[in-house]
């Protein structure tokens, strides 16, 4: 617990954890749990029983099965008048908390007031076997049961029993001792699970034109637009110009979709009659399934489609056809890649369509360890508790470690894997209380999931094949300011499968090509983003068990674009920082012409006499001073990867009514409508300024990280180059030089490309310091 005036150590902090025990099969790509420390656990898989014996007055039996070990009990479904039941359920019991040396699976008959006792088998923990994985499975075997006295019973019961670690593949579907803490109704809320967003698309309608509509008054000129509608979404044309029955427009709708694809696009003609008064000329519904697939930039064929008017009369409604037909061209676009997270943190850029995928470049394994020191999020039984689980995302994949019932140092030791097709990405690992516990009600801490923190790692700062072992502070922004809420430890490791692959992707555009050939605009990208985040937490929150709305929009940094004081002071002085390298420069250049250091200024003259009668060594002197610069800084290459930086974020030095603003709703909350308009423009402009201002921050440190070795292979590679421009550059004429830049410079549109060049793909994969942004 942080005490009153203590110092809170934000640091990034380097572990030892005990990890490597794990058992490594042929291939060197996938390691079984080795990143984590093993843990020991006693599995019992109850399969089913036989003839077990009539225990009420009817003649049936109600049988279920409790397995015991000390003070912990799992417990069976049951069922109903049933001699040969079968459960094909798995328990498992913490090797660190087993305090007994018998373990007892007993068969009961479930009754009304007291549970008969059917039969038992007991084991002695010494006489269990170990099983070490990749073994193959414990077959399971029939044991008769006892009576207490230990005298035979009518029945038998098919039981495997071993002991194992969390490597076992029983382990993600067993019921843990840990579930004894909070009940078998809360079971399903504390197993490790893995979820998959759903395939996200964009749908481009490109409304083009109407003919014979049928307006209610033919006496005036119809002010024609289209409405469309997809789920929650809604959008529509402009008025069309052309006043008439046949209106045109040729304007692009684009929506966001989720297969499998759950509801129609619905295209409504209407007419503005008056002031809020609008009447349907038709409509017409279109399954998404039916529409075709783009995969380039190649328009698809248009389509007229028939519109239907619904016509209420004397209280019933009839449908009625007629000629009015509506031209579209409608597709799926899949050459885009659908953007639902921060374009900071991205952690996929493939295009929807899997035909356009390229191969993978390596894997991603994750090991979650533990945590320490955790604040209670809640109040059970009068005292503090904290039930912590972590959830991480990457590309399509999510997981979600099994909850730690009533721990403040939680233990998961779980790892996980993920296929790698760009290293331009950032996986996001966060962690939260789980507040659906115990039936979550208030009295467990309320209905939702609190933020305990996160941690983002870029996985290009990271060394391939090298293990980084780190505690990462856990930071969450408060009214109050910033509070570190614990430590998660974790264990990272990029291998990479294909060296050249991955040297090659530095050349590539960041994005698929039909964000450059076709691109979206700044608002629809933000709006088909938030219609995104929207239709992944809602099929999220749909599974079993739910990954709940408000963990989604945490990890997704739904309200990364807010306006927000403190941000738009922590971007202004990144731009300073970067800055400050010219500024340097002007200060000693100053001293230079100022004499300050006579031997410096000597030193420069001469270099600018030589540079004057010989200047085709200027660029070659360039390269090379950039080259020893960048070999230079290679013994102070950070070593580490970036984490949460609250100094850089100005979260340690935020003023208590910037914090009130940052937090106040959006709208404000302000009572006069007249503030409340101003202000939410003030926010919104802010919003706007403060994204251009971190973007151009965001390109100063792209500069920084050729020489600083933040990203080790770009590093490389521009080194590299420096060092051969160098030598080109020394032995081509300057004159040549200068000739063919020049004619590159201007060479004719029909040699241009409208994707970015290399240098351009190159420098937008270096990593910025928006990775560390709180």
């Amino acid at each position: 617990m942080q005490k009153p005036g203590q110092a809170v150590d934000f640091a990034l902090k380097e572990t030892y954890p005990k990890i490597g025990a794990g058992a490594v099969t042929g291939d060197k790509l996938s390691c079984t749990y080795d990143l984590v420390e093993q843990m020991q656990y006693l599995y019992v898989r109850v399969v089913k029983a036989k003839d077990l014996p009539s225990k009420d007055v009817t003649g049936g039996v109600d049988p279920y099965v409790e397995v015991k070990l000390g003070n912990y009990k799992g417990i069976t479904k049951h069922f109903e008048k049933k001699s040969n039941p079968e459960w094909n359920q798995c328990f498992a019991f913490s090797k660190d908390r087993i305090q007994a040396s018998v373990l007892e699976v007993v068969v009961k008959d479930k009754d009304v007031v007291v549970d008969d006792f059917v039969g038992r088998v007991w084991f002695d923990l010494n006489e269990i076997p170990k099983r070490v994985p990749p073994d193959s499975p414990l077959a399971p075997q029939w044991y008769r049961l006892e009576t207490r006295k230990g005298e035979k019973a009518k029945g038998e019961l098919m039981l495997a029993v071993w002991m194992g670690t969390q490597a076992d593949e029983a382990f993600p579907d067993s019921w843990h001792s840990d579930a004894a803490m909070v009940g078998t109704e809360s079971v399903a809320n504390i197993r490790s699970k893995v979820y998959l967003s759903p395939k996200l698309w964009y749908v481009r309608v490109n409304v083009i034109e109407a003919q014979d509509l049928v307006p209610g008054d033919k006496t005036r000129y119809p002010e024609v637009y289209v409405k469309a509608n997809l789920g929650h979404q809604m959008l529509r044309t402009r008025v069309s110009q052309i006043k008439t029955i046949n209106p045109m427009w040729n304007e692009d709708l684009m929506f966001v979709a989720a297969e499998p694809f759950e509801e129609p696009l619905v295209l409504t003609v209407e007419d503005r009659v008056g002031p809020n008064k609008d009447e349907t000329l038709g409509r017409c519904l279109i399954p998404l399934h039916q529409v075709q697939r783009r995969l380039d930039h190649k328009p698809v064929n248009t389509r007229w489609f028939n519109l239907e008017k619904h016509i209420g009369a004397e209280g019933e409604k009839k449908e009625t056809k007629f000629a009015s037909r509506i031209h579209l061209r409608v597709c799926l676009d899949g050459g885009y890649h659908v953007l639902d997270e921060s374009t900071h943190y991205s952690s996929d850029l493939r295009p929807t369509a899997k035909q356009l995928w390229k191969p993978s470049i390596g894997i991603l394994e994750v090991g979650i360890i533990s945590a320490q020191g955790l604040m209670p999020m809640k109040t059970r039984d009068g005292r503090g508790t904290t039930d912590a689980y972590c959830v991480a995302k990457y590309g399509q994949k999510w997981i979600r470690t099994r909850t730690i019932a009533d721990s403040f140092a939680p233990k998961w030791n779980e790892q996980y894997t993920w296929e790698v097709f760009d290293l331009s990405t950032v996986i996001t690992v966060g962690v939260f209380d789980n507040g659906h516990l115990h039936g979550g009600g208030d009295k467990s801490g309320g209905s939702k999931d609190s933020r305990i923190g996160k941690v983002r790692i870029r996985l290009s700062t990271l060394e391939s094949d090298r293990v980084y072992t780190h505690s990462y502070p856990l930071l969450v922004l408060h009214n109050s300011g910033v509070k570190k809420t614990g430590e998660v430890q974790l264990a990272v490791r990029f291998t990479s499968s294909s060296f050249i692959n991955m040297m090659y992707l530095y050349s590539q555009p960041l994005l698929p090509k039909m964000h450059y050939i076709h691109p979206l605009s700044v608002i629809q990208l933000d709006n088909l983003r938030h219609q995104a985040t929207q239709i992944v937490s809602m099929r999220l929150s749909r599974a079993e068990p739910a990954l709940r709305k408000e963990v989604v929009e945490y990890m997704l940094d739904v309200d990364s674009h807010m306006w927000s004081m403190r941000r738009s002071k922590a971007n202004f002085f990144r731009i300073m920082k970067v800055l400050g390298g010219l500024i340097a420069f002007g200060r000693w250049f100053d001293q230079i012409c100022n004499w300050k250091n006579p031997i410096t200024t000597i030193l420069i003259h001469i270099l600018f006499i030589i540079l004057v009668l010989y200047p085709e060594l200027i660029l070659p002197t360039i390269f090379l001073y950039l080259f020893l610069i960048g070999i230079w800084n290679f013994r102070w290459r950070p070593r580490h990867p970036p984490h949460m930086d609250t100094r850089l974020s100005h979260a340690d030095a935020a003023h208590p009514d910037e914090l009130d603003e940052e937090f106040d709703s959006f709208p404000t909350s302000r009572t006069s409508d007249i503030v409340r308009m101003r202000y939410d423009r003030l926010r919104s402009i802010g919003g706007r300024v403060q994204t251009v201002v971190g973007d151009l921050a965001t390109q100063g440190e792209r500069f920084q990280s050729l020489l600083s070795w933040r990203d080790p292979r770009a590093t490389t590679l521009f080194v590299t180059f420096c060092l051969v421009a160098a030598i080109v550059l020394y032995v081509t004429p300057f004159q040549v030089v200068c000739l063919l830049s020049g004619f590159y410079v201007l060479r004719h549109p029909r040699f241009r490309h409208k994707l970015p060049s290399v240098p351009i793909n190159f420098f937008r994969r270096l990593p910025a310091r928006s990775d560390s942004m709180l």
